[in-house]
């Protein structure tokens, strides 16, 4: 019988070569890289948010289902960038509450400032007819309420003008009747403006000499002058202006006496913003005039007093 020959197991061990020369570090250092990168994101992300979104944020995190489900104080009435709080989880309802808020006081505002300027005129009705001299001048006194606010027009009649003839020289009952009304101007915060108006009469030089342009400035300017010594504070005044006989109160007939006259608007809020603006962005271009011909050329040379 012949004898059993002994199996032989041959292991062989295979020796991995990763290490130095292997690819497995590349992995776990991408990794690494972009957790950095992430970090720094969120580092540069925290340092340019301000701190209204940084709580915002951080009271989103803390409950975020409890706001999103049951409503309450949350980031929808914050500068936040993160949707959510109220019933309305894209945070539209809070934004269309605070429009509608906003809406509803700048009404009321007016509503109110409206009031005022109603409560001023009826004032000086009271006054006109209390005061047996200005009484007479009833209809020589037109107010009403425009757009801009309370306008007191106080216009000529053919017998009774309110200036010298072609001058500006105030007749004494003009100056009675400024100084009435600027001792009551006092009464509300409004500001003024002040426009002289004329005829259509011109004068012989035509308007390259002295013109109705200059002879309405001059009146309205004569008028400030009156009511401030009627006792008006002189910071009230915003605007004076000479409109020449451009805006006529009665354009059929630009040659009647009513076309001269004096009108004294007590803005409203919009209407003193929108002068305020109107200087605000004159002093921006003539800014940039000034700079650009103080930099040298021929700008600089026409601006040269």
């Amino acid at each position: 019988m012949a004898a059993i020959k002994p199996t032989i197991v041959v292991k062989k061990v295979k020796k991995g070569h990763g290490g130095h020369h292997g690819g497995a570090w590349k992995i776990a250092y991408a990794d690494f890289v972009t957790a950095m990168m992430a970090f720094f994101l969120l580092m540069w992300l925290l340092s340019s948010t301000s701190k209204a979104k940084l709580e915002g944020i951080a009271e989103y995190f803390k409950t975020p289902m409890k706001v999103a489900m049951q409503g309450g104080s949350s980031v929808s009435e914050r500068t936040s960038v993160i949707k959510g709080g109220g019933k309305d989880v894209t945070k539209k309802d809070g934004e269309v509450r605070k429009v509608v808020d906003l809406d509803t006081a700048q009404k009321e505002l007016e509503r109110r400032e409206k009031a005022q300027l109603e409560a001023l005129k009826k004032k000086i009705e009271e006054a006109i007819e209390a005061n047996p001299l200005l009484r007479q001048f009833r209809k020589q006194l037109l107010l009403d309420i425009t757009s801009e606010g309370l306008r007191i027009q106080i216009v000529d009649e053919q017998n009774r003008p309110m200036f010298g003839l072609a001058s500006a020289a105030l007749q004494p009952t003009t100056r009675d009747i400024l100084r009435e009304i600027g001792r009551m101007l006092n009464d509300v915060p409004n500001r003024i403006a002040l426009s002289g108006h004329t005829d259509n009469m011109v004068y012989a030089g035509g308007e390259r000499g002295y013109s109705n342009w200059e002879l309405s400035s001059e009146r309205a300017n004569a008028s400030r002058r009156e009511l401030v010594h009627g006792g008006m504070q002189e910071a009230k005044v915003l605007r004076v202006v000479g409109l020449s006989s451009a805006v006529p109160l009665d354009k059929d007939n630009p040659g009647n006496p009513i076309n001269r006259r004096i009108s004294i608007v007590v803005m409203n809020k919009r209407a003193e913003q929108a002068v305020t603006g109107e200087g605000e962005a004159l002093n921006a271009v003539t800014g940039a005039e000034v700079g650009r011909a103080l930099g040298g050329g021929p700008a600089a040379a026409e601006k040269t007093p």
